[in-house]
């Protein structure tokens, strides 16, 4: 079956970065758009952002400038550097793969906390 499995995730001062990374397996994975959602305590699950398979990114406008999303398709992975995190950046972030069939697949999530 499909797994995406994400890491990196941890506790960082504000101002740190973070660099997570979801692996992905059983799918053609250059075929899947990619996306980094997060969601925070009581908080709906938002889009961070967001890679084509082609490589055209896209962000959130609480993030764009701050964040990096990309992918390398020969390792089946893509990345999230995180960059001069904030307070309000604390979610529980998840990895999704979308197919060209509209397949749609989750992570368990990594839990980033940004102390303050």
């Amino acid at each position: 079956q499909v797994q995406l499995m994400e890491s990196g995730g941890g506790l960082v001062q504000a101002g740190g970065s973070l660099r997570l990374s979801c692996a992905a397996s059983r799918i053609i994975f250059r075929l899947f758009d990619m996306g980094w959602y997060r969601q925070a305590p009581g908080e709906q699950r938002e889009l961070v952002a967001a890679i084509t398979g082609g490589g055209s990114p896209n962000y959130a406008d609480s993030v764009r400038g701050r964040f990096t999303i990309s992918r390398d398709n020969a390792k089946y992975t893509v990345y999230l550097q995180m960059n001069s995190l904030k307070p309000e950046d604390t979610a529980v972030y998840y990895c999704q793969a979308v197919g060209p069939g509209f397949q749609n697949y989750w992570g368990q999530g990594t839990q980033v906390t940004v102390s303050s």
